[in-house]
């Protein structure tokens, strides 16, 4: 049999990986500023994670959500302390796909309506409602295109107050910082504007904090530099390190019953595990405070290259952009300089999204590395 071939695959064969380095089945190491689209957060086979995961696996891995599972209220705990939720409720599942699909679903059925705003650039997942909120057409399928979504630009109030006045909107749905489509954000006053039209209209704000969340901003959630409150968080990337884990915060005036979500891995004993194991790295090693430090330090030492044209994005979730496709020099970053770089719809920049402890060293190796690659490719 072989692999359903959607994946275009760089010849690289990774074989292990400690903390930012991987090495490949060559022995050959590659600094890993990219994270796997920004879901290794505390590290590279972290040893406190590693041994909180096999310690649970060695217990029990998984049963269904049928039976209490002390580890789901543990991280519950922990989760709603460091993030200052403690008045939400948290429901698990898998993805950052099913955590929008699930947020999606408790908005239409607490609003009775099914029409949903997402913005331009927006990448919310590749599955029903989730790629529906996308803006690519080229992923959303017919079957996907029935919903209805109404996409606007960003930091324009007035567009998306015109929209909620019609009446048959169940929620705005929108990421901080735009992943995928290119590290564009809306501004602390567009956000708290939203906040309140939202309110205005009994639409439902969902913050698709996927990319953005646990911790990668510097923040817990990248909203909280806006000082809003959502009413639905949307979690996953980081949220397990590499294990996979999503899940949805609750403000306290959605109403729970039996049946209205379910999942079955969602939850399971090992995921819970890993999370909380996240969770427990990220404060004991201050690592937000880490992503601004870092940031900070990019932000500077990044000047000295005049190519740049724009630098984009905050804490640890950043892009550098040219006046020029930069798939060619992505690319030599990975097979010669042995750099892991993201790209973007927007084919010009190059995203940074490296675990939340890296060092300024590693930032001063890549500085080096694509200073290097751009004198090459202009020669």
């Amino acid at each position: 049999m072989n692999l359903f071939d959607v994946y275009p695959l760089y010849p690289i064969t990774p074989v292990k990986a400690l903390d930012c380095i991987i090495t490949d089945d060559k022995g050959i190491e590659y600094l890993d500023l990219y994270s796997g689209h920004g879901v290794i957060s505390i590290g590279h086979t972290q040893p406190y994670y590693v041994e909180k995961v096999k310690a649970q696996l060695d217990q029990l891995s998984f049963y269904s959500n049928a039976i209490q599972n002390p580890l789901q209220v543990e991280l519950a705990d922990k989760l709603g302390k460091l993030s200052g939720y403690t008045d939400y409720s948290l429901f698990l599942c898998s993805s950052g796909a099913e955590a929008n699909e699930n947020a999606l679903k408790m908005a239409s059925f607490h609003t009775n309506k099914a029409r949903v705003v997402s913005f331009e650039n927006a990448f919310h997942g590749r599955t029903s409602a989730a790629v529906a909120t996308t803006d690519n057409p080229k992923i959303v399928a017919p079957i996907n295109a029935q919903q209805v979504v109404t996409f606007l630009p960003l930091n324009q109030i007035d567009l998306v107050e015109a929209e909620l006045k019609k009446g048959d909107v169940a929620c705005v749905i929108i990421e901080p910082i735009q992943g995928v489509g290119g590290l564009d954000q809306g501004t602390t006053e567009f956000f708290q504007a939203l906040e309140k039209v939202c309110k205005a209209y009994n639409v439902v704000l969902i913050l698709d904090e996927v990319q953005s969340g646990f911790g990668r901003s510097g923040k817990f959630f990248a909203h909280q530099y806006h000082s809003i409150k959502p009413d639905i968080i949307c979690m996953a990337k980081g949220m397990g390190n590499g294990f996979p884990i999503g899940g949805i915060l609750i403000a306290p005036h959605f109403e729970a019953s039996y049946g209205l979500l379910g999942t079955t891995f969602g939850g399971s004993h090992l995921a819970c595990a890993a999370s909380i194991a996240v969770l427990d790295v990220i404060e004991s090693q201050n690592l937000m405070e880490n992503a601004t430090k870092v940031e900070t330090y990019f932000m500077e030492a990044i000047k000295v290259i005049p190519q740049i044209i724009k630098v984009k994005g905050r804490g640890l979730m950043l892009g550098v952009e040219f006046d020029f496709d930069v798939n060619a020099l992505r690319k030599k970053m990975i097979i010669e300089k042995h750099i892991f770089t993201g790209g973007s719809s927007n084919k010009n920049l190059l995203r940074i999204l490296p675990p939340l402890t890296i060092t300024t060293e590693a930032i001063d190796t890549f500085i080096v590395a694509l200073q290097e690659s751009l004198a090459e490719l202009n020669s």
